[in-house]
């Protein structure tokens, strides 16, 4: 294992366990220095992090100034270990860090990149971006308006799709052939959920670009550069189909917080903005599209830098931003936690404590129609005392941002890293259990056409609740639950099914309970069973971090369910019994666009398969939570 995946897949078990139980064999020495000059030792600073090597020093004093003092917007260095190498030296070669990285040599850049990312800046890792587009695969496709509405496919969040528009029947999967596919540059994971326009696929990586591939081809018709990794969908504005003088725009996040909105036929900024001044804001959830206004939740790895005694744990709170989508004007802001966290007395160590704190929102929004409302959840508190509004379901008015009903699943749950076994100074008194609502809520119509939102928790309870009140319909504890486990990023609906997936993975926990990954077909009127199919341990010795179950999101069309699991399986299930038609191990390796080779891996996080006339594109390899990296998007078509 290199000492690149060991940092993703450790800093993910620090999170949820508070340490790292494995630790990496440092690298051999070299058989003759790299350099004479004591400015530049052997570059091991990725291994252990270390404050006081070549690449620690650089860092603390060009950036640790704003970095390590909590400042508004710099993000802490907890969070830039989630970014490549890569990503990091360019924001300081050619993005955002530039001015501040001026007085640094390109040596020294380097060696801070490696530093903070705890991984070499590997060229052979980084990947060759693919190939440009040429001629008819380099045009927009006018008469091809968006496909979808956003993430969720329907504005509801259903994850359906039409049989006609999938292309794909109960009769013709077991013909799906690789068409092609893509390997994102320099990527452990790939977990942005792709769009559809214009004959384009838009999606976004590890790295921080975010790519416009043509359809048919997978050759590049333009690529933009975040600041770091994008991990949201993209969504594209709509148009009239054949209107060729359109200017449709694609709007995404970044991990470090940042919202974009560009130009989707040229991939150009229009504009940039940072929903929230807080130093540890992610953007996780893909922003919502509805009639011109875009819904972005708002998210946050605070939970990281909790684990360190002395910080002063903890001042986010979660939100929903609705912006003018044109031109990024902010309409309203409506915070999960309506005031702004208070002291709470002091730490032993003689840090500062706040709260209520926490309720991030690290999922898309459902947006109700009929009722002028959107439906999303939140996720734990980060400090005590817990609230009313952590391990929620908010019901929030489109126009004014006004709060018109929460449900709190789970009551008390206030938790952070600091709760894990090697320094609790940090942990809430009610440590955890960390009960998030990670999975998109969505409103679906159970067969007699009534609405009713459905909320998938991590606790692995399914929740579904009247849309005019909040009041609870039926409940169906369907998963063991865990910090990584039950339903963790998304369920589908349709034809009064409810189709569940679930991960209940180890995560070093005991439980009253045995794990039951496996795929789950719920009544959406009573919630009872219709089918289940429990998942098999098909993982071999030789696959580090597999896992059975399902936590990347699922999507359905009425004959088909289609889903990809931790062990690297791609499935498709008949919807009205459960048989597996068709299922490809993606854990291999695969020949892609531009002459290189894309590793697939585990599926994990919200970047749900999709399928169009006949296609079926998904993401392989999710280098995070414990799970097989990999960096392959794959596009399958049906012969």
């Amino acid at each position: 294992m290199t000492e690149r995946i060991f940092a993703a897949v450790c800093l993910t078990a620090a999170i949820a366990m508070g340490g790292c139980s494995e630790q990496p064999a440092p690298p051999p020495e070299p058989s003759e220095p790299a350099s004479e000059s004591a400015a530049t030792p052997p570059r091991t600073d990725f291994v252990m992090g270390d404050l006081s090597s070549h690449g620690g020093q650089l860092y603390m004093r060009a950036c640790g100034t704003c970095h390590e003092s909590g400042l508004d917007r710099a993000p802490q260095r907890a969070m830039l270990l989630l970014m490549s190498a890569e990503s990091i030296y360019r924001a300081m070669t050619e993005g955002v860090m530039q001015p501040q990285s001026a007085a640094l040599s390109d040596e020294d850049k380097v060696a801070v990149a490696e530093f903070l990312a705890r991984a070499p800046i590997d060229e052979a890792l980084a990947g060759v971006e693919p190939p440009m587009c040429e001629g008819e695969a380099a045009a927009f496709d006018f008469e091809e308006p968006p496909v979808f509405s956003g993430w969720g496919l329907t504005p509801a969040s259903t994850h359906a799709i039409p049989t006609e528009v999938a292309g794909l029947t109960a009769q013709n999967v077991a013909t799906l052939k690789l068409k092609w596919a893509f390997a994102f540059p320099g990527a452990l994971r790939a977990r942005s959920a792709p769009a559809l326009a214009g004959g384009a696929v838009y999606v976004g990586s590890h790295g921080g670009t975010v790519y416009a591939l043509d359809r048919q081809t997978g050759c590049a018709r333009w690529s933009f550069v975040a600041s770091a990794e994008v991990r949201t969908g993209i969504v594209v504005t709509p148009w009239s189909a054949g209107d060729e003088t359109a200017q449709p725009m694609a709007f995404f996040g970044d991990l470090i917080g940042n919202l974009y909105g560009v130009n989707a036929l040229t991939g150009e900024l229009a504009w940039r903005v940072r929903p929230s001044e807080h130093h540890s804001t992610t953007l996780t959830g893909t922003p919502s599209l509805h009639e011109g206004i875009l819904y972005v939740p708002v998210s946050s790895l605070e939970v990281v830098p909790a684990a360190d005694p002395n910080y002063e744990c903890c001042t986010f709170r979660g939100s929903v931003i609705a912006y003018e989508a044109r031109t990024g004007e902010k309409q309203w802001e409506t915070f999960t936690i309506p005031e702004p966290p208070k002291p709470q007395g002091v730490n032993a160590a003689g840090a500062q404590n706040y709260g209520p704190s926490g309720s991030p929102i690290w999922n898309s929004p459902a947006i109700d129609v009929k009722r002028g409302q959107l439906l999303v959840g939140t996720g734990e508190n980060y400090s005590s005392p817990a609230d009313g509004t952590s391990d929620a379901i908010f019901a929030i008015d489109l126009e004014s941002g006004e709060v018109n009903w929460i449900f709190q699943a789970t009551q008390g749950d206030a938790w952070n890293t600091a709760c894990g076994p090697v320094d609790r100074t940090n942990c809430p008194a009610e440590d955890g259990p960390d009960y998030d609502f990670g999975a998109g809520t969505l409103l679906a119509q159970d067969a007699e056409g009534h609405d009713v939102v459905i909320a998938g928790q991590k606790s692995g309870v399914v929740h579904a609740l009247d849309p005019y009140t909040g009041e609870v319909r039926w409940q169906n504890k369907v998963g063991r639950g865990g910090i990584h486990a039950g339903v963790y990023f998304g369920m589908a609906a349709d034809s009064g099914r409810l189709f569940v997936p679930i991960s209940d993975t180890d995560d070093g926990r005991e439980y009253p309970e045995p794990r039951r990954p496996g795929m789950y077909a719920l009544d959406l009127a009573s919630g009872e069973y219709l089918w289940s199919v429990p998942s098999e341990d098909v993982c071999r010795e030789d696959q580090m971090f597999c896992q059975p179950g399902y936590s990347q999101a699922v999507t359905t069309t009425p004959e088909v369910l289609i889903a990809g699991g931790n062990d690297g399986y791609l499935r498709i299930f008949a919807t009205n019994t459960g048989e597996v038609l068709w299922e490809m191990d993606t854990d291999i390796q695969f020949p892609a666009v531009g002459g290189v080779t894309a590793d697939g891996g585990a599926f994990g996080g919200a970047a749900a398969p999709i399928a169009y006339q006949g296609q079926l594109i998904v993401s392989s390899g999710y280098g995070f939570a414990g799970k097989m990296p990999g960096n392959a998007l794959l596009v399958f078509e049906a012969q």
